[in-house]
């Protein structure tokens, strides 16, 4: 035992640190994990992390971009707050891309910023930000923590916004001398959701008008759902023969195999799907916030009146009622609403013929169509789908070569998927690393565009560090694909500043130490996956396609 370190000579009553106490608060409320660059600003709490290894594990990363997308992730898959520290100023600007992902897709995230000292603050002092106006538009909640007796209190009340409500990001700025300020706070109990449960007569509502619609939709969406969540909503829709339907970006949502399940409300929708929707005589939304991407630029649902029925659900009661009026408007979270369907006694329409016409479109978009070449992404899709275990996870970020993924992949388990509704480049990489850190004993895979990638590249150095074998499988069409496309459609003719310079990618990712390989034709892909997976290390699988392909196979509608 060393003995002159403090955390080992005070006892539980005694004066620790600040940063000692903010650690202790962590472990407290359940966080074993964290993500971070490490700053001159939280110094402090690094020193009381070294003590406590065996209890908390911090994962060092090379951008605070990556490590707020990965702190995100670990709020998607647990439910619980992912947690990451960045430094002020620069490190803070850069945390803000995953803070803005959070924001969007409703994921739980503690971001814990550095500040500079209470001392210096007003001056503009190195690095000095005022969190407040900097994050207040998209932050849950943002706090200034300025007396270190008050960690585990506001501490503990960042869990709880987090997690309540509609779940989100929230930021807790400390400064430096704060974390190393002596104090005797005690630590707080783990943080407790809140029961937000649907009123009866809400629920006899929607059983009556469950029970009238002919042509009903189900449509699931948001966060701060879990698996028995999942199943309430299954056996619901079986019960009251009823078809499904999920928001942008969360197809894990909903056993893409079950005979109920209709498809995504995403970009590029399914004409088939926005017809069904257009024709539905009742929406019943949960969680879904109905936004931009999931209603084809609000085009497909009248606003704000729509011609459908609409019953909304959603935890936040702000949202209801926000864009489109409703005949039924409950405020509850997904998991408290999911609860009370079991309740609703069954009417007497099988529905068979609706829910068929839904299925038999989704099925016949996720067969790959032939493209002729020698590598043809969509099969590379079909041939994973097809070969992965049901609870492998399937990580991206953003562009063109997503709508493969999004479009052939038959998500079978909840949290499986991992791809930000807020559309952000990069997100992928990390979220696999983060993924995979989380679940050892699963298969992850990363989807990343040539231009994605390279935005979180330098996390293999992460991946190496920590012996964390993801898949990647980089698609390269040396462009920016996803504008090339809108260039195409909307300015004809009059392509620019969308093509890319690509590196070696194969001998980038052995330079980091991982194996790399370039994919030359579809046939080849099942062998150099196996040699992927066999390597025991992160793996990165190139695909090179030409941008014309990729353009004309992903319509933008």
């Amino acid at each position: 035992m060393n003995l002159a370190h403090p955390h080992n000579v005070v006892s539980a009553t005694a004066a620790r640190t600040g940063g000692q106490v903010l650690i202790d608060t962590l472990i407290a409320e359940g966080a074993d994990l964290a993500f971070c660059v490490p700053g001159e600003s939280f110094l402090a709490a690094l020193d009381a992390m070294r003590e406590v290894q065996d209890k908390f594990r911090m994962i060092v990363c090379r951008h605070e971009a990556s490590a707020t997308n990965m702190a995100e992730a670990t709020g998607k898959l647990t439910g619980r707050p992912g947690v990451v520290f960045v430094t002020r100023g620069p490190g803070s600007s850069h945390a803000a891309i995953g803070i803005h992902t959070a924001q969007q897709d409703s994921t739980p995230l503690i971001v814990f910023v550095g500040q500079a000292a209470r001392g210096h603050l007003e001056r503009e002092a190195f690095q000095e930000v005022d969190y407040g106006q900097m994050y207040g538009k998209f932050a849950k909640w943002v706090v200034q923590i300025d007396d270190a007796a008050r960690i585990p209190e506001l501490v503990s009340r960042a869990f709880h916004v987090a997690v309540n409500g509609r779940p989100g990001p929230v930021v807790v700025a400390i400064p430096e001398d704060v974390l190393k300020e002596p104090c005797t706070s005690p630590v707080p109990s783990p943080f407790k959701r809140a029961v937000a449960a649907p009123g009866a007569a809400s629920l006899t509502e929607l059983g009556s008008m469950v029970a009238e619609a002919e042509r009903p939709i189900v449509v699931v969406g948001g966060g701060g759902w879990n698996a028995t969540a999942i199943d309430q909503v299954r056996d619901f829709a079986e019960k009251h023969h009823l078809p499904v339907a999920v928001g942008f970006r969360c197809q894990d949502l909903f056993d893409n195999s079950h005979p109920n399940y209709v498809g995504d409300l995403g970009l590029g929708i399914d004409a088939a799907l926005a017809d069904m929707v257009r024709k539905a005589d009742l929406l019943i939304v949960v969680g879904e916030r109905l936004g931009e991407a999931s209603t084809k630029g609000y085009s497909l649902i009248n606003i704000p009146r729509p011609i459908q029925k609409l019953i909304h659900v959603h935890p936040d009661p702000e949202e209801l009622g926000r864009v489109y009026e409703g005949e039924l408007l409950i405020a509850a979270t997904v998991r408290d609403f999911a609860a009370a369907l079991s309740g609703i006694p069954a009417g007497d329409k099988t529905r068979e013929e609706w829910i068929q016409t839904g299925r038999a479109a989704y099925q016949k978009k996720i067969v790959p169509k032939d493209n002729g070449l020698p590598l043809d992404v969509g099969y590379v899709v079909k041939y994973l789908r097809d070969t992965l275990p049901d609870d492998a996870i399937i990580a991206n970020g953003a562009g063109t070569y997503t709508g493969y993924v999004h479009r052939y992949y038959v998500y079978r388990r909840f949290r499986t998927q991992l791809a930000p509704t807020s559309g952000a480049m990069g997100y992928g990489f990390p979220a696999a690393v983060a993924a995979k850190i989380l679940h050892p004993e699963r298969t992850v895979v990363c989807f990343a565009g040539d231009g994605c990638f390279l935005m979180a590249s330098q996390e293999l150095a992460t991946a190496i560090r920590y012996n964390v074998p993801v898949v990647i499988v980089l698609v390269n069409n040396s462009s920016y694909g996803s504008i090339r496309m809108h260039q195409e459609r909307d300015y004809p003719g009059r392509v620019f500043a969308t093509g890319l310079n690509n590196p070696d990618f194969v001998a980038l990712a052995k330079a980091y130490g991982a194996y790399g390989e370039t994919v030359a034709t579809t046939e080849d892909f099942p062998a150099a996956f196996a040699r992927a997976q066999a390597s025991g290390t992160p793996a990165l699988l190139e695909l090179k396609i030409d941008i014309e392909v990729m353009v004309a196979a992903n319509p933008r509608k």
